[in-house]
């Protein structure tokens, strides 16, 4: 899992304070991503329950070269559990490089809230250069998206 500031999905236009990628690979090599949008609003309880893991990680120092990882262990994942009738589903491309195709997209259509001290606290172990760190909406090529609502 990890988070993008701004959000790099939009709907209707909107960019979001935030976006959680939760990033599956199958035993086939086949990727799928569900992506979660945060607007400011009230603190997130998942990320609650990780902050003073964020806040150790802040004051770590690394080089630009390597990747930094926070252990959680064992977590209940109920937090981040939230019911949604409605989400968005398309086939594109992991957002970072090497930006691998062919990966299914899952947005949820709820969005969740995010302080802005969370939000500060996920960019403090960044550089500057990384604190926003969405890629920039692509045009859809063609790709179709697709809605689905179990209440419509």
């Amino acid at each position: 899992m990890h988070w993008h500031s701004p959000s790099e999905h939009q709907i209707n236009g909107v960019q979001y304070a935030a976006e959680l990628h939760l990033v599956h690979l199958a035993s086939d090599k086949s990727i799928s991503v569900v992506a979660i949008l945060y607007q400011y609003g009230d603190p997130d309880p998942f990320l609650t329950k990780i902050m003073k893991a964020l806040e150790e990680l802040a004051k770590e120092k690394f080089s630009p070269e390597e990747v930094s990882v926070i252990k959680l262990g064992s977590m209940d994942l109920k937090q981040l559990k939230r019911k949604t009738h409605r989400y968005y589903r398309y086939i594109g491309s992991l957002t970072t490089p090497p930006c691998t195709e062919n990966v299914t997209w899952n947005i949820l259509g709820k969005v969740r809230t995010i302080s802005k001290e969370q939000l500060a606290a996920l960019q403090a172990p960044l550089s500057s250069e990384f604190k926003h760190n969405a890629r920039p909406v692509q045009p859809l090529n063609g790709r179709q998206i697709q809605l689905y609502d179990e209440l419509g």
